[in-house]
């Protein structure tokens, strides 16, 4: 009888994860070494969206736009590296937001700061609830191939 589940070596990527952008950061590890090298870059990656979003949520209060921007634009790029869409694409847009820009949403007139900072408000939850959902997919992937 055919299971539906996948080894234990592949996490349920669902639409959570680029498969292969994931599989390029697993390329990494060495076979001696198991699944080391690349669940330190994993563990490290969630460590820091932590710290980010901490300066996310310090930033709104303060609404310091330009702030972030940087921050999502952090987040964006290591997100992206491992292949966790939602957060690269909700970071993508407080990245813009930043900026007073909606381009990605095809609006090409600029936000006014209130807009921008309530777009950023209202997406926070969200991202950080997706990297909640990435960082369980994978912590037990990892626990599995322990």
């Amino acid at each position: 009888m055919a299971s539906d589940r996948q080894p234990a070596d592949e996490p349920e990527y669902g639409d959570d994860i680029d498969q292969s952008a994931f599989e390029q950061i697993l390329e990494m590890d060495e076979e001696d070494e198991g699944r080391e090298f690349s669940s330190q870059i994993v563990f490290d990656f969630f460590d820091q969206a932590v710290a980010t979003f901490e300066g996310m949520d310090e930033a709104v209060q303060k609404e310091e736009l330009e702030k972030l921007s940087q921050l999502g634009h952090f987040l964006k790029g290591s997100s992206a590296t491992l292949g966790l869409i939602k957060v690269r694409d909700a970071c993508e847009k407080i990245q813009n937001w930043g900026h007073c820009s909606d381009e990605l949403n095809h609006n090409p007139a600029p936000l006014s700061k209130k807009d921008a900072l309530k777009n950023i408000k209202n997406i926070l939850p969200t991202v950080k609830e997706d990297c909640a959902a990435a960082e369980r997919i994978l912590r037990a992937f990892y626990n599995a191939n322990d």
